[in-house]
């Protein structure tokens, strides 16, 4: 049967550029199907549009609102609050409402339907305030991390009488070290285990280190690599998220913070740890002394998480010393977008990534 027509929002410019840039051919196809999908989908999972549709890396985000009893035949408005997600097929994607399935609701949001083949899942709304916002706010001395005048004491609220960005940091890996902890529930069979990539992560340093133009200590790789021997290759069979950082925790109402995008893979909670350091460089930056301000983020993480503080210091450094690489190789979208003529050699970026790096190397 036909899907009925429902009016849908324009899907993002900024999203159709981002989308057709990497994927190319086979992005451009897909965008020339998503209305179709997003029109099947609201049919079957009886949702209506409900406010702006927005986008991640990599996928589309329609708030909707599902239809149930006592929700009028026009829908829109009325019903429970939720999101469809549309995401392009990528193998990255595969494994997401999996992780969502397994935490059922446990410190990410809960996933209500799931669509495998159009990569889709409709999942409870959050806020689009996302943890990253909240540090922002109060480090640049607004009244509070998350600009409501609320404070519960966990991370949300006002950091501190003055507003330094020491405590707010501290709020900030407060947040993430408890989330970290809810997640790390037993993974079951058939999700990637990050123990299986840790020969994949040898070469692709050694590669790196050989054929790149770097300023890494020989020290520095290699203490990376002794990471890889040594914590990679046998890793627990615990849920990590994947991608963990800052702006994938958002505000709900359910939970102070609830996680969203995850990977969905098994192994060592400390190496989320890492993600979450990497992701904030840009922000401690502005620090007085990164080296403290690095130190400090993993003492209160490694706290808040019931973590080893070795293992998440581990873990960060090949986190850095990865991201370093990729950044010469690569380049970071975020310095491509402001020069198109952006040399890694130079890239405010890859230095950083180098620097954490030897600050980490023990």
């Amino acid at each position: 049967m036909t899907p009925t027509p429902r009016p849908t929002r324009t899907i993002p410019d900024a999203f159709v550029h981002e989308t057709t840039e990497r994927e190319g051919a086979a992005g451009a196809a897909w965008l020339a199907e998503l209305p179709g999908i997003v029109a099947e989908l609201l049919d079957r999972w009886s949702c209506v549009p409900d406010g702006e549709v927005t986008h991640g890396a990599v996928g589309l985000i329609v708030p909707v609102r599902r239809r149930g009893a006592g929700a009028g035949v026009e829908g829109e408005g009325e019903g429970e609050a939720a999101v469809l997600k549309v995401s392009f097929p990528h193998p990255g994607n595969v494994h997401e409402p999996d992780a969502f399935a397994v935490w059922g609701g446990r410190g990410a949001v809960r996933l209500y339907e799931r669509d495998d083949e159009r990569f889709a899942m409709l999942l409870e709304r959050a806020s689009s305030v996302t943890l990253a916002d909240s540090w922002a706010g109060a480090a640049h001395g607004n009244r509070t991390a998350n600009g409501n005048g609320s404070g519960n004491g966990d991370g949300s609220g006002t950091a501190n009488d003055t507003g330094t960005g020491s405590r707010v940091s501290d709020a900030l890996a407060t947040v993430a070290g408890r989330l970290s902890r809810r997640l790390a529930v037993p993974a079951p069979p058939g999700l990637p285990r990050l123990a299986d990539q840790a020969a994949t992560w040898e070469a692709e340093l050694r590669r790196d280190d050989a054929e790149l133009a770097h300023s890494l200590p020989r020290r520095t790789v290699d203490a990376a690599l002794a990471t890889v021997h040594e914590l990679a290759r046998t890793q627990p069979d615990l849920m990590l998220h994947g991608d963990f950082h800052a702006r994938n925790i958002l505000r709900a109402e359910r939970e102070p913070w609830l996680a969203v995008d995850p990977k969905g893979c098994a192994g060592d909670p400390a190496y989320d740890g890492g993600s979450l350091l990497k992701a904030r460089v840009p922000a401690l930056l502005e620090a007085p002394d990164l080296g403290r301000a690095v130190h400090r983020l993993l003492d209160v993480y490694a706290e808040a998480a019931e973590l080893d503080r070795e293992r998440v210091r581990r873990w960060s450094q090949l986190h850095a010393v990865q991201a370093a690489f990729w950044g010469r190789r690569h380049g970071f979208r975020l310095t491509r977008a402001r020069s198109a003529h952006a040399d890694a050699g130079t890239d405010p970026l890859v230095r950083a990534a180098e620097h954490l790096a030897q600050l980490l190397t023990d």
